[in-house]
């Protein structure tokens, strides 16, 4: 299972989630269903415009987490 951490790398910059949609390109509510993990994929290109806004790396918004880690089986 792969968790999105855009929301600590979001608060760590100190930088709001309409800022970030507005350098990247894309509409806060795409930015928005990224962050909750509401999407099945996503485009380099778009990863790539966010890693460079962020000043960070994918595996920054990236986690992968197994079933078991999180409680389910």
């Amino acid at each position: 299972m792969i968790v999105i951490r855009l929301d600590r790398v979001l608060a760590d910059r100190k930088m709001k989630l309409n800022d970030l949609a507005a350098r990247v390109g894309i509409s806060n509510v795409n930015l928005s269903y990224l962050k909750t993990g509401k999407v099945r994929a996503i485009r380099f290109s778009t990863l790539d415009a966010i890693c460079r806004e962020l000043k960070c790396q994918p595996g920054d918004i990236l986690e992968y987490a197994s079933e078991e880690s999180e409680g389910r089986k």
